[in-house]
């Protein structure tokens, strides 16, 4: 997870051979003693990694069988210690990245759905912090850019304004961190009202919050909208906290939650005319293995038939489904605005579920401008932003 502060350089007292060398204990600050393995300290040798990027030069493959420490010192200053292996490989670890990566340690059990300590759940309230800023200070100040990304970290979705009112002025904003990710959709794509449209999202009618291309795979992680036009009746945009909606349905529905983290759905985008033919499988609420709530798959539009739940479970399904869709329904849950041109928002599109009123009337118009980005480059450019910041090289796990 993303460390949010710097810890205090750590200082390692003393060390010791155990388990004939095949393990070292460290002892650190004076106060817990850490339990490394030889083999695992072989593989995280500093010759074994390109100073470059840090990138593995061997396979564990490579690794001897039966790796066991020879000798290890604590260094005077107390801020390395110094392995010698049986194989002969010698290596220095800093004792600030063996604290940092200590897997001795009680590993407490969660329940399923628990979310990573830098996201922060939320409701309505969020409208009076939601994480805003005018484009131009993102584009020259380095700390604004940094308190920004880091607000979409936390919360799922940040705000702009103070952008250009052209056409593809939307690249702006990505150039701040990543790259676009081009689909069938183009490298960006329009929402406004067309005459038969291809997808729903180009009508004048309301849109329920959801999460943009679960028929991917794998989905985009990051999607941008952008206004250039909004003189329209209505039109207002929605944010809704799908991780907060989960935790909703797993305390009020623990039965539920459970159906609808077990069983993949099916979604589906068809469009032959235009070789476009998407399909995907995946939970409406994801988990990772060790039970951390990874994402949400929430699409009215792009939902196929259920066909893998099985027949015993099915009606508890839908019955799971439809409460969840209630709860991202309701006002309490939904952060509530209208764009203006120059203004848009980016959201997690694994996290935050966005939507729109419908809109219409006799004048005016709306003209969205939205594309697709991933996540893996605004990662990059925080954690580069806090390396700059602190002169320290900070870890993403």
């Amino acid at each position: 997870m993303i460390r949010n502060a710097l810890r205090r350089a750590s200082t390692a007292t003393s060390c010791r051979l155990i388990n004939d060398g095949r393990a070292l204990e460290v002892e650190i600050g004076g106060r817990t003693a850490y339990r490394f393995h030889a083999f695992w300290l072989r593989d995280n040798a500093a010759s074994t990694r390109l100073q470059s990027n840090g990138q593995r030069t061997i396979t564990v493959a490579d690794l001897p069988r039966d790796e066991r420490v020879r000798h290890a010192d604590v260094e005077p200053s107390g801020e390395f210690v110094s392995v010698q292996f049986a194989s002969g490989e010698a290596s220095r670890f800093p004792t600030s990245w063996l604290e940092r990566h200590a897997y001795d340690r009680p590993h407490a059990q969660k329940l399923p759905g628990w979310v990573a300590e830098h996201v922060e759940l939320w409701d309505s309230a969020l409208a009076s912090k939601t994480p805003r800023d005018d484009l131009h200070a993102l584009q020259t100040d380095p700390s604004r850019l940094q308190a920004w990304l880091r607000g979409v970290l936390r919360f799922g979705c940040a705000m702009l304004r103070g952008g250009r009112v052209e056409d593809g002025a939307l690249f702006d904003v990505i150039n701040l961190f990543g790259h676009v990710r081009e689909t069938n959709y183009g490298r960006k794509f329009e929402v406004k009202t067309v005459p038969e449209p291809e997808n729903l999202a180009y009508s004048a009618i309301g849109l329920q919050a959801h999460t943009d291309n679960p028929y991917r795979d794998p989905a985009p992680t990051l999607q941008l909208l952008y206004c250039l036009e909004n003189s329209a009746e209505g039109g207002e945009s929605t944010l809704v906290d799908g991780f907060a909606a989960a935790a909703r349905l797993r305390k009020e529905d623990p039965e539920g939650f459970q159906l609808l983290t077990s069983y993949p759905a099916n979604f589906a985008f068809e469009q032959p005319s235009n070789s476009v033919i998407l399909h995907a499988r995946k939970p409406m609420i994801s988990l990772g293995p060790d039970g951390l709530l990874e994402a949400i798959s929430f699409n009215n539009r792009s939902v196929a038939p259920l066909s893998l739940v099985p027949f015993e479970r099915m009606e508890g399904y839908y019955r799971a489904y439809a409460r969840f869709a209630q709860i991202v329904d309701d006002p309490q849950m939904a952060v509530r605005f209208k764009l203006a041109p120059g203004e848009g928002f980016i959201v997690d599109n694994r996290r935050v579920l966005h939507g729109r009123t419908g809109f219409g009337g006799t004048s005016g118009s709306r003209w969205m401008q939205g594309c697709y980005a991933d996540v893996d480059g605004l990662y990059s450019t925080l954690l580069s932003l806090d390396a700059r910041a602190s002169s320290v090289v900070l870890p993403r796990l």
